[in-house]
């Protein structure tokens, strides 16, 4: 029995955490122009508020993952799942713009204590051969909040706005007690005390992100950043974009992005593996880059619904492929030292889902094209740069150490 069979129930568990943390993420997307309206703020107020969340998950992320190797998995994934539950409570209680900043950075807390965790105790119950298909489950799991998240964003807020905030603050209680009850521990005593001993020189934020540079997977973090950055300008403005242009209603804008993510959940548990055995990390990469920065300008050319449909379809499914094939190639790389590298990863995210809104908030405010504009430039880019770092692993091929993965 393999690995991954032998913990599949703790997978589920992790994949329902996980998908909690994002379904609670993506809310807010359908009700926010609402908001806007309610509290009389303009696009660069969104834009800083959804950076609030993302601010407070760099800041704590790497810190997490240390800590989820020092202490163990389980610990910090209920920690997390107990400070998602009073950040959405929050959110759901609060009327002030100061108040809605501060549910979203306890938010973002949250989910810092928690991606690095999971990904972590992912990578602890995978062989190397079973981790992209594990890698999948759970980025399917992400995938999955983000599509049901602006679905209940959108349809129950008509019984009141902030009912939604109220149930996943419920639920996110409910899931921190089954995990304390029922996950076990993924490390060792031996694996733990192997891990206090790699991290006494890794103190600090700042400290990680200057040293990373340093490291094999320095290149994957960059994309994981330009990532975050594109897909952050797409999202952030989505909502308020088609409202603006076309006048759609809540219940639109759910259904067009559920809609275009959907198809990720579905590959990621069913040929993701396939896809990345077949053609490799860095392939797989590059791809996925390129259809995302040209169906990004795309939307800019479009005007009838089923187009804008389509072209959110293409979007969503690229980054929900490329996110997982980045992770996959980095937790090869990690071999002890998965929480830290997961907690950089989480980091370079947090990165650029903060600077991503804020842009993009700023930019929506002279003209609405301009945030697609951004996202499709800074996309295009980190293709040509993953092509030429593709060409240099090449090269650099025969003097690699054995065993290492070349980013």
């Amino acid at each position: 029995m393999t690995l991954l069979l032998r913990n599949r129930g703790a997978i589920l568990l992790l994949m329902l955490n996980i998908f909690l943390i994002f379904t609670g993420i993506g809310l807010v997307i359908p009700i926010m122009p609402t908001y806007m309206t309610e509290l009389h703020i303009n696009g660069s107020i969104v834009g800083l508020l959804v950076a609030a969340f993302s601010l407070t998950q760099l800041l704590f992320s790497p810190f997490a993952g240390r800590l989820s190797d020092r202490l163990g998995r389980k610990k910090i994934i209920v920690l997390g799942m107990v400070v998602f539950a009073l950040s959405e409570w929050m959110f759901g209680a609060v009327s002030s713009a100061f108040f809605l900043f501060a549910s979203r950075m306890l938010g973002g807390i949250g989910a810092a204590l928690i991606m690095p965790a999971v990904m972590a105790y992912t990578a602890d119950v995978t062989s190397t051969k079973e981790r992209a298909k594990g890698m999948g489950y759970i980025n399917a799991a992400i995938t999955t909040g983000f599509i049901i998240g602006p679905g209940i964003g959108g349809y129950i807020a008509e019984f009141g706005i902030r009912a939604p905030f109220y149930a996943a603050a419920v639920a996110g209680a409910v899931s921190a007690l089954i995990t304390l009850f029922v996950l076990p521990e993924s490390m060792t005593e031996r694996n733990l005390e192997m891990s206090k001993k790699e991290q006494v020189k890794k103190e600090g934020l700042i400290t990680q992100l200057l040293q990373s540079y340093r490291q094999p997977y320095f290149l994957s973090l960059i994309i994981v950043f330009v990532m975050s950055f594109g897909l952050a300008n797409y999202e952030t403005v989505f909502g308020l974009f088609v409202d603006h242009k076309f006048n759609f209603t809540p219940k639109d804008i759910a259904f067009i992005i559920t809609f275009g993510s959907i198809s990720g959940a579905v590959v990621q548990v069913t040929i993701f593996g396939w896809i990345l055995n077949r053609f490799g990390e860095k392939n797989v990469i590059s791809v996925c880059l390129v259809v995302a920065s040209l169906f990004v300008l795309l939307t800019l050319l479009v005007h009838k619904y089923w187009m804008i449909i389509v072209v959110t379809f293409i979007v969503f499914l690229a980054i929900d492929i490329m996110r997982p094939a980045i992770g996959t190639q980095m937790s090869k790389m990690a071999q002890d030292q998965q929480g830290y590298v997961a907690g950089l990863n989480s980091a370079f995210t947090s990165l650029g889902n903060i600077i991503g809104p804020v842009i993009a908030g700023f930019l929506f405010d002279f003209n609405i094209n301009y945030p697609y504009i951004s996202a499709f430039l800074v996309l295009f880019i980190c293709f040509i740069l993953s092509l030429r770092a593709s060409d240099s692993s090449k090269q650099s091929k025969p003097i690699e150490s054995k065993g290492n993965t070349p980013v």
